[in-house]
């Protein structure tokens, strides 16, 4: 293990602290607790090194950590303290670890002797955190803290990469000691076998449709590049899998949509006809596979970075164990044989085109138009951050985003993500615009963490696309239950007041023909934003309305009871005009 010279005396919380800054840290996203009150000293003294965010809410900082993290191919911190704080943050760990991104969550503990009493907030991280997390430990000696906090950035990092929980005694960050700090490690993935690409390449010979499905984590730019070169050279169709809409530029002629949760069904009956898929870097997990459908016999070539993955569900023909950017300059340098398949990749970019026509929808607020229109107004290195629910199947059917725009967004369905990983975004990539898309129901999650972005000067913009319901949960209510409304009912703030009361700009748009107008307004504020979106109730997702749910199930369309956002508009004063 190579150190230097020893440090010190420093106290424990400082070690901490400069260890995280010789690992190259440089955001941390926290809640402070007395549990880590020497480690928040530390950070103090390494203030121009360590951006310490400030947040409102542990899973608001986690999640802010882990959308750093997703973007960056690098882990952020987050610290949360004991007992609540860890339960709180805990979704953010789940995410990371559906999302294959590399995160460290930090947790402040009770002190090491009273350990097993019940202390004040006592948990047992280990046995918490074991099936969320890649790796759980716990610092006592603070002569470990180089060396774990060295160990859980390379196994957060390497691999297929995931969260790393650590757990602080709360004695240990007192402790004074002389000591070395340890650098990071340069670790390369491993690379494809010459053998595999050579096999890869005969399966592909024979293929008539084959399929590509990119997804993953941790790619690089010049990784992004190599697969794009890979991919048009050997024309092959491109899907990407769910919420990596952006990890392939959707303006190319092989692009053909996205497989995941409100994928076109055209899309999903021709991935049933391909004769051969390559899922490079994807897990090929429910989303992607449509509830474990697709691909059971269908001949697969799984690239991924963990052995583990490769025949977890899925049996390919052909396995190869290798992290994403290695693969694709691999695939990048290949000599591209014969395409007897570029008709197949013709029909599936058109058939992609022909599902992002605009729709005629009931309704003053037609979203397909809106999205279309945001589509425009997006910024060529714009990060869009996307919450779970319904609302979230009209951006990547109606967007087609280009090479360097980011869209991220939980694969484990988390409410909650958008407006904190929006929030992590912008202070990261303060030059970037950052623009959240959230439903109403998870932007009451943790839409406070706006003041985040107030307190750190950043300013984000965010959709809030207001049905008054639990859009997603009354869908499968309609299908089971129709007409049945139980639960999924909601009643919501005025959006724009809310955060107008930080000080912040905020438009309520009600028709298509407001969009773009309160966009820009939003961006010329340079304030942070909120843009509430008073969308139709009864057009429950982008392919179906209410009634058609209704009939489906074989029951009469009735009238929703539910109160809708434009009753709401009726009971207020008028909507404001900004």
């Amino acid at each position: 293990m190579a150190m230097g010279k020893a440090r010190g005396p420093r106290s424990g919380g400082r070690v901490l602290a400069d260890a995280l800054v010789a690992q190259g840290i440089g955001h941390v996203f926290a809640v402070p607790g007395e549990s880590y009150l020497d480690v928040l000293d530390g950070l103090y003294e390494r203030r121009k090194h360590i951006n310490l965010v400030t947040c409102r809410f542990e899973a608001g900082a986690v999640n802010a950590a882990e959308a750093v993290g997703k973007l960056a191919g690098r882990p952020a911190a987050a610290f949360v303290t004991r007992g609540p704080g860890a339960c709180h943050g805990a979704i953010g760990v789940h995410t990371a670890m559906q999302d294959s991104t590399p995160l460290l969550l930090f947790v402040g503990q009770i002190p090491f002797a009273e350990t097993d009493r019940e202390s004040f907030q006592e948990v047992d991280y280990r046995r918490m955190f074991q099936p969320l997390a890649k790796w759980v430990t716990q610092i006592d000696e603070a002569s470990r803290i180089p060396e774990l906090v060295a160990h859980a950035v390379d196994v957060a990092t390497t691999g297929r990469p995931g969260p790393v929980v650590i757990a602080l005694s709360e004695e240990m960050q007192k402790t004074q000691l002389a000591i070395a700090d340890i650098p990071p490690a340069p670790v390369f993935s491993a690379l494809p076998d010459p053998a595999a690409l050579a096999r890869m390449q005969a399966l592909l010979a024979t293929a008539k449709k084959p399929l590509a499905v990119l997804g993953g984590s941790c790619w690089s730019e010049q990784g992004r590049a190599d697969i794009r070169s890979f991919l048009t050279a050997h024309d092959l169709p491109v899907t990407v899998a769910f919420r990596r809409q952006a990890l392939y530029d959707n303006t190319l002629a092989n692009y053909a949509g996205d497989l995941g949760v409100g994928s076109d069904p055209g899309l999903v009956a021709r991935a049933q006809e391909a004769d051969l898929v390559l899922a490079i870097g994807t897990r090929l997990g429910e989303p992607v596979t449509q509830g474990y459908t697709l691909f059971h016999d269908t001949p697969v070539i799984h690239v991924h970075p963990d052995a583990g993955e490769i025949g977890r569900w899925v049996r390919p023909v052909l396995g190869i164990v290798s992290g994403p950017n290695a693969f694709a300059a691999a695939a990048a340098a290949l000599k591209p044989g014969k395409t007897p398949w570029s008709g197949w990749t013709k029909e599936l970019r058109a058939a992609r085109e022909a599902q992002r026509a605009v729709p005629d929808y009931a309704g003053p607020l037609n979203l397909a138009q809106a999205m279309r229109e945001l589509e425009g107004l997006l910024e060529p290195e714009a990060i869009l951050t996307c919450d779970a629910g319904n609302f979230a199947t009209w951006p990547p059917r109606f967007i087609n985003f280009t090479d360097n725009q980011r869209f991220i967004g939980p694969t484990n369905g988390a409410m909650g993500y958008a407006v904190p990983s929006a929030v992590g975004a912008k202070i990261a990539f303060p030059d970037r615009q950052v623009i959240a898309l959230v439903g109403d129901g998870g932007f009451l999650m943790t839409g406070q963490e706006i003041a985040t972005a107030f307190h750190h000067g950043v300013a984000p913009i965010v959709l809030v696309f207001n049905n008054s319901m639990y859009g997603t949960i009354r869908m499968y209510q309609e299908r089971a239950y129709p007409g049945r409304v139980s639960g999924t009912a909601l009643t919501n703030p005025d959006f724009a007041r809310f955060i107008e009361a930080f000080g912040g700009h905020g438009e309520t748009v009600a028709s298509t023909a407001e969009f773009a107008p309160a966009f820009r307004r939003a961006v010329e504020s340079g304030k942070p934003a909120v843009i509430e979106l008073r969308t139709n109730p009864e057009q429950i997702t982008s392919r179906a309305t209410i009634a058609q749910l209704r009939a489906a199930a074989g029951k009469p369309a009735a009238p929703a009871k539910s109160r809708t956002p434009a009753a709401r508009v009726k009971a207020k004063k008028p909507a404001k005009k900004r």
